[in-house]
């Protein structure tokens, strides 16, 4: 885990200096990928360079709101709060003018892709880089949204398994001050309340994928050693 840490907050730092920007970018959830992003993020680039940006929507739960704002106000970052709710409800009433109505998947990953747009368009305006917030858990099973939650100029921790990076939030809490923070900045309900995307009622990653130990321990196999079906 200290190995991982160190890695990405160099890798981060270096990317930053290779291409010149200043300012990084993220949404953040009230989960655990976005937390552990945002402290890379700062780790790498100090609290002054990272903005945060949080957009509930109808299915945001409250808990989920307050651990992104407890993770903003423990990195000491600014925060940026833009609800979606006018922009989904536009959404729905445009794809009804063509007798079309958004449900399941369409309805998610409209969600998705206003975040994704609101996003970059914040990046665009401040000349900023927007860090993607995906694991590699969910990229390898395609668990993400083209234009939406994939956006971004890097995926910070793109190549590290969920399990890893919960493995990894206990590490940077339990040594804080060698990571260069000032407390334990990562709520502990962002990593006890089953993963979501929140992208309709009572959604769970495990509505749709199997438990992630079980699926990381497939993946490893399977990506990691080459390994085929048999």
């Amino acid at each position: 885990d200290e190995e991982r840490f160190n890695a990405l907050v160099l890798g981060t730092t270096d990317y930053f200096c290779k291409t010149g920007h200043r300012k990084a970018l993220l949404g953040i959830s009230g989960g655990i990928d976005s937390a552990v992003v945002a402290t890379l993020a700062v780790a790498a680039l100090g609290t002054d360079a990272v903005t945060v940006i949080l957009m509930p929507s109808r299915y945001s739960s409250l808990g989920s709101i307050e651990d992104a704002e407890q993770l903003a106000k423990n990195l000491g970052i600014e925060t940026v709060t833009l609800h979606i709710e006018h922009m989904h409800s536009a959404f729905e009433r445009t794809i009804s003018d063509s007798c079309l109505e958004a449900t399941g998947l369409t309805q998610e990953n409209a969600q998705a892709r206003i975040r994704g747009m609101l996003l970059m368009a914040r990046a665009n305006q401040e000349g900023a880089l927007l860090l993607a917030t995906g694991n590699k858990s969910e990229l390898a099973v395609g668990y993400s949204t083209l234009y939406g939650d994939m956006s971004g100029a890097v995926a910070v921790i793109g190549d590290i398994y969920k399990t890893d990076v919960w493995a990894m939030y206990q590490w940077i809490n339990n040594n804080y001050e060698g990571c260069g923070l000032n407390m334990p900045t990562i709520p502990e309900s962002s990593s006890a309340k089953p993963p979501s995307a929140e992208l309709r009622p009572d959604q769970l990653d495990q509505d749709s994928l199997p438990q992630y130990d079980e699926l990381d321990a497939i993946l490893r196999l399977h990506v990691d050693l080459d390994m085929g079906v048999d």
